[in-house]
């Protein structure tokens, strides 16, 4: 039995609606042949530091997963990223509750960035493959995404061995088109991420 840890997060400041809440509600009722024999666990972080700092390592303690599978609102993009890079520094703004930390770094005396364990490039493949824009980044921002990225990849060192984050765009509530461009819709985002999660499941048990 393969198990996966997906997680999204909740609002946050000037995003009253997060679309990865719903994805990865979406992500846990699906059921196709590349899912057999996996376990999923999802979990929706609100989008605090203590939030991060006391529920992640409790849910790795408890569902030993072999990977996560992690996903953040970047509200200004317009495709999916598939972060490479957890920085290790803050923009020092509040979260959902108003607490800031006190420090532009995660970490003192840690490197100025750590890689995510993760098989980018087949994920970025994988959501090509539906004819959605997606790109590698290597910036997973200041916040709570990049707060979280950081945290992931340290667990990987003693805990699951693959920990991958992709941000999503904002979504339109009902499929809609703006002038030329297209916005992305929770269908997409669902589609996507199934095709995400069962490369991440073919990654755990290679």
């Amino acid at each position: 039995m393969t198990t996966v840890l997906i997680t999204g997060f909740g609002p946050f400041p000037g995003a009253p609606f997060n679309p990865t809440t719903p994805l990865v509600k979406g992500l846990a009722k699906l059921r196709r042949p590349a899912l057999a024999e996996v376990k999923i666990v999802t979990h929706i972080f609100a989008t605090s530091y203590a939030a991060v700092d006391s529920e992640l390592p409790r849910l790795i303690a408890r569902h030993r997963p072999d990977a996560l599978l992690m996903f953040g609102l970047a509200p200004c993009a317009r495709w999916l990223r598939v972060e490479t890079r957890a920085q290790n520094t803050l923009a020092l703004l509040p979260d959902v509750g108003g607490t800031a930390l006190r420090s532009r770094a995660i970490a003192k005396g840690e490197p100025a960035a750590l890689a995510m364990p993760a098989p980018a490039r087949r994920l970025l493949g994988a959501a090509r493959a539906i004819r959605l824009p997606a790109a590698l980044s290597r910036d997973a921002g200041r916040y709570l995404c990049n707060y979280l990225c950081w945290q992931a990849a340290l667990a990987a060192r003693k805990g699951p061995r693959i920990a991958a984050f992709v941000h999503v765009p904002n979504i339109a509530r009902t499929p809609r088109r703006r002038g030329k461009e297209r916005r992305f819709t929770l269908d997409d985002l669902t589609q996507a991420g199934g095709r995400l999660l069962a490369e991440i499941v073919a990654a755990a048990r290679r």
